[in-house]
């Protein structure tokens, strides 16, 4: 019977598959040679391969403009990324090179339009959304970037009271918004009803007596986000027609009204048996926004998506070394990894969130059931699977053996260094991991560097105030 670990994955899944493949027993990440990478860097690390940007981009881009142009879609596509996903330099210079539009979260992001602004990557036509609860000194420099002359700067309104606050500030310039019309959550949710936007039933009202005739505001958009995301359920289905019924009135009642936005949700690739009909579900929704709007007698709104992510997502990972095997019971394995699961990959411990867990040698190894702790003294420092009775499959390895095993997190490069606060204090005073950059030159060849070392004590001593 075949039961090494290449056999498990071989007949389990299709392998290889896109972005993971073996060379000489090792794997390698879209073509790269981790193995190269453990030698020069040690572990553990976490890197980024900018190239996959630029491939989801431009992914969702071709679907959508290929939907538009075989249905006779009248209106655009319009892809944006949201930075509080990824926001490092590397990443969105990384995006901005396939022109994509950008949406905002928060007061500093307007800074950071500024300084992409002041360093040429973006000018001044760019699109730009603005989302999020927005605090008077959000919006006075969301207020100060339109009058520098950004002029596709769009603020979608979260409340009633954005619309006070903003009208207070006395705008010179004529000010473009959408409204975020707030959603049912789903039936599990700990809340009815979304925290975020507007009631759907207030809207129509709201626009006819706070908006319409009133020349400092010109209304541009309407806004809908499913938190789950945008997937084939009765649930999606539902709230998307919901809003795309409300866009229709909102129409009929507004000239200037004439972009759509999904928001984000597009899934990402968390297991090596993912599925998912993207060109189909990007389908229905041109159809069904076409055909509602033609038997309405409107236009056909530009469609607006702020994929986040979807964009950076899968062009992250992050290794680590066994380094020690523990036998807690007569069947109980855990595999300690060289640093805290809770500080590098904090959505798997808050929220839950998968993610591929692949080893990097060792795949002619039989394997075992285990489970994966961090070296924090945390009961929660840990990983495990939703099924295999909450343990993962992984190769069984000898502690006389030379050469350690080495396990790689893939696809997590959408906020996991937000969330566990990158450069800052870390539970236990674990450090914050290595952070590699890995891009491509014009002929192809892999360029690697360290984009942050380790952090050091002294860093963290510094931010606690030991170094004063």
């Amino acid at each position: 019977m075949k039961n090494t670990y290449f056999d498990l994955i071989e007949q389990s899944f299709y392998f290889p598959q896109e972005g993971f493949d073996l060379r000489d027993d090792y794997l390698t990440f879209h073509g790269v040679a981790l193995k190269h990478l453990i030698k020069k860097y040690g572990t553990p690390f976490r890197f980024i391969y900018l190239p996959k940007i630029g491939d989801q981009i431009k992914k969702a881009r071709n679907l959508f403009n290929r939907a538009i142009k075989s249905s006779g879609y009248k209106g655009k596509y319009y892809f944006c990324y949201c930075t509080k996903c990824n926001h490092f330099y590397h990443v969105i210079r990384e995006a901005l090179k396939h022109n994509v539009n950008l949406e905002t979260s928060s007061s500093y992001d307007i800074d950071l339009i500024m300084d992409l602004y002041e360093k040429k990557l973006l000018d001044k036509s760019r699109i730009i959304l603005h989302n999020g609860y927005k605090t008077d000194d959000y919006l006075k420099r969301i207020i100060k970037m339109q009058e520098a002359g950004f002029k596709n700067s769009v603020i979608i309104l979260d409340s009633k009271a954005e619309l006070d606050r903003l009208e207070a500030l006395q705008p010179k310039e004529k000010i473009k918004i959408g409204i975020r019309m707030a959603i049912n959550e789903e039936a599990q949710s700990a809340y009815y009803t979304s925290r975020l936007g507007i009631p759907e039933g207030e809207v129509i009202e709201f626009f006819k007596t706070r908006i319409r005739g009133n020349d400092r505001f010109e209304l541009k958009m309407l806004h809908f986000f499913i938190d789950s995301g945008i997937k084939d359920t009765l649930y999606y289905w539902g709230e998307f027609k919901r809003a795309l019924k409300l866009y229709i009135e909102l129409k009929k009642e507004s000239k200037n009204l004439n972009s759509f936005n999904l928001g984000g949700g597009f899934p990402i690739r968390n297991h090596l048996g993912f599925e998912y009909n993207y060109e189909y579900m990007i389908r229905e929704i041109i159809n069904a926004i076409k055909e509602d709007c033609q038997k309405e007698g409107i236009p056909d709104p530009d469609i607006f998506t702020e994929f986040g992510r979807y964009t950076v997502g899968e062009a992250g990972a992050i290794i680590f070394e066994v380094l020690e095997q523990k036998k807690q019971n007569d069947n109980e394995t855990w595999y300690i990894v060289n640093n805290s699961l809770m500080n590098t990959i904090p959505d798997a411990w808050s929220m839950h969130e998968k993610f591929i867990l692949l080893p990097v040698n060792k795949w002619g190894n039989e394997y075992g059931r285990v489970n994966i702790g961090g070296i924090s003294c945390d009961h929660s420092d840990y990983y495990n699977s939703e099924d295999l009775n909450q343990e993962v499959l992984l190769p069984k390895y000898a502690d006389k053996d030379k050469e350690p095993l080495y396990i790689g997190f893939f696809h997590t490069g959408a906020y996991q260094d937000s969330i566990s606060g990158y450069g800052g204090i870390k539970h236990c005073l674990i450090p914050a991991p290595k952070h590699v950059i890995l891009d491509r030159d014009e002929k192809g060849n892999i360029i690697d560097y360290v984009y942050r070392e380790e952090q050091s004590a002294d860093d963290m001593f510094s931010i606690l105030g030991y170094n004063h």
